[in-house]
């Protein structure tokens, strides 16, 4: 039966379209193409992959250096790929696809410079791929002679529409190439016990599963597989062609039906036609796969292979040990652009430039509260915050868990609120703004970003706020002044005041020095209420940062001040913005 038949339809009394669905039937010829059941059968009976969770990496095999190679317009050179290669090591991975030799001199070369050169750790074994025809595989042969260890990958489409019009041969037919060249493999690794075997049947997918089992069967075999020397039957999604439960159900039929399962190492190798590659891969572990083959950041043919960066990091996030070293993101995309020359997507998930940053203010504003409550909690615990449990909105992941900064998650553009433009003031410049101030700088800053239509940088978003709440006042300018306390709770405050073009002396008392300073604005025919008024230590320990928030006339403002004097300046800011 086929698989997803059951799949529910809407009910019958339900009409086919409603006064909340408005799409109509489109223009495009749909009808050209067949639905997966009606080209591939997946005998499934009862599934156990809904059921399964992942608790451990499965084992991660790199295919840059030879699939991911392939899809590039300017294949990598022997350095790139070098470069590569050492990376890959680097960040733990033990199998490693190093390259095709049949194909080129430059893959033959390459494979050759890690033999002679002494390139692959001890733990690390290379795989290298040969279609099966004899003459190729003894080239591939030739490649490895000399490595410690190695896999060798033979590969031939099994599907019928590539049988029928890429190899215009039958099962049997297609059998009996395989057996060939599959014997030749057998015969160059006699005698030596580091060699080990894999088999594609590419387009796995597309192809009968009674034809795979018999392929692979036939082939643990021929081969003598065992427990101690095990065969790696890979079973790729050359091209999706269905949702990723269907492939699920097709490696969880394989896994359930390989002969001598305790001596096959069950891999796939999804591609990403569908857009769905990563789910495929997620699916087939839970669904028995125990190797995954794919591209870091998931370069590959078409749409691409796999990304091991997004599947590996989707363990972490799990809290489960991704057995990679991800710590430096951005180096391991760095080099991966480099040597395949391409970009990595800026919102490419976890590594890409935007992948933790917030624009919207909502999210800011959430990032903001969860960042001081994950550092409270952490404080609270008695353990540094880098080690302290993560739960903080919108990020699955500490940031500084892969080498990023906080500096990067909230970025100011028009769409921001108060909480990102809050959160970058306190954390770049140590202005740590009132909670009632927020929303009005944050209005400052939207206006300006709504009229240049771009992002703000910190550094400009401190410039307008100096202009905007520091800047020398006026109309009012204060010239000199003095203030000491000339009986207990009872201060003075003299100074000198110019508006227009009058200047004189005034005087005031009160309870504190900024009540006074009121009291002596009073005296100058200026009245001023004092609505909100905070203060901190500047960041660099250096005097006070002081906020006020002032009514003149009816109107309020808000100003700000720094240094030993800050509370006048952000009194004297306040009412005269107000004023205007």
């Amino acid at each position: 039966m086929p698989c997803c038949r059951s799949v529910p339809t809407e009910p019958k009394d339900l009409p086919v379209t409603s006064v909340w669905n408005p799409q109509r039937p489109s223009p495009m010829p749909f009808h050209r193409y067949r639905p997966f059941e009606d080209r591939v059968d997946v005998p499934v009976t009862d599934r156990s992959w809904p059921s399964a969770r992942i608790d451990r990496a499965p084992l991660w095999v790199p295919v840059d250096l030879r699939d991911g190679n392939q899809a590039l317009a300017e294949p990598m050179d022997t350095p790139r790929k070098s470069r590569l290669f050492d990376l890959l090591v680097r960040t733990g991975f033990k199998e490693i696809e190093v390259g095709y030799p049949s194909a080129s001199r430059t893959d033959f070369d390459f494979v050759r410079h890690l033999v002679t050169g002494g390139a692959v750790p001890d733990d690390v074994t290379p795989v290298v791929f040969t279609p099966a025809r004899t003459d190729l595989v003894d080239r591939t042969f030739d490649a490895i002679a000399g490595l410690p260890r190695a896999v060798v990958h033979l590969y031939i489409a099994t599907s019928p529409v590539w049988r029928d019009v890429v190899l215009g041969r039958d099962r049997e037919e297609v059998w009996r190439t395989v057996r060939k060249a599959a014997e030749q493999m057998a015969r160059r690794a006699e005698g030596t016990a580091h060699v080990r075997f894999q088999f594609s049947p590419e387009t796995f997918n597309l192809t009968e599963p009674d034809f795979v089992l018999d392929l692979c069967g036939r082939l643990t075999e021929l081969w003598d597989a065992s427990p101690d020397r095990p065969v790696t039957h890979n079973l790729p999604a050359t091209v999706e062609i269905a949702t990723p439960n269907v492939y699920a159900d097709q490696i969880e039929y394989a896994h359930r039906h390989l002969a001598r399962r305790d001596a096959v190492i069950l891999s796939v190798h999804p591609h990403n036609d569908r857009g769905t590659g990563v789910a495929c891969a997620e699916l087939a572990v839970l669904a028995g796969a125990q190797r995954v083959e794919g591209c870091l950041f998931g370069n590959g043919e078409r749409t691409g292979n796999v990304d091991l960066v997004t599947l590996a990091m989707n363990l972490y996030a799990q809290g489960v040990d991704p057995q990679l070293d991800f710590s430096d993101i951005d180096a391991v995309r760095d080099t991966v652009e480099h040597c395949n020359r391409l970009p990595v997507h800026p919102r490419h998930p976890y590594a890409g430039d935007l992948v933790h940053t917030a624009f919207s203010g909502t999210h800011q504003d959430a990032i903001s509260k969860g960042l001081a409550h994950h550092a409270h909690l952490a404080a609270e615990s008695g353990v540094p915050a880098g080690e302290a449990p993560w739960n903080v909105p919108y990020l699955p992941i500490d940031p500084a868990d892969i080498g990023r900064s906080y500096e990067a998650v909230i970025r100011v553009n028009s769409q921001s609120g108060k909480g990102g433009t809050a959160y970058l003031l306190r954390t770049r410049h140590g202005i740590d703004l009132p909670e009632r101030m927020r929303p009005d700088v944050s209005r400052t800053v939207q206006e300006a970003t709504d009229t240049s239509g771009r992002e703000m940088t910190p550094k400009e978003l401190y410039e307008l706020f100096r202009a905007t709440y520091l800047a020398e006042s006026t109309p009012v300018r204060l010239h000199a002044w003095s203030a000491y306390e000339e009986a207990p709770g009872v201060h003075r405050f003299v100074c000198t005041l110019e508006a227009g073009d009058r200047v004189g002396d005034y005087e005031g008392t009160g309870g504190s020095p900024v009540s006074a300073f009121v009291d002596a604005l009073a005296g100058a025919g200026h009245t001023v209420g004092i609505v909100d008024f905070a203060e901190h230590r500047a960041a660099n320990g250096d005097g006070t940062v002081a906020y006020a928030e002032c009514r003149v006339d009816g109107r309020t403002a808000w100003g700000a001040g720094m240094g030993s004097s800050a509370a006048v300046q952000a009194v004297l800011s306040a009412m005269n913005r107000a004023a205007r």
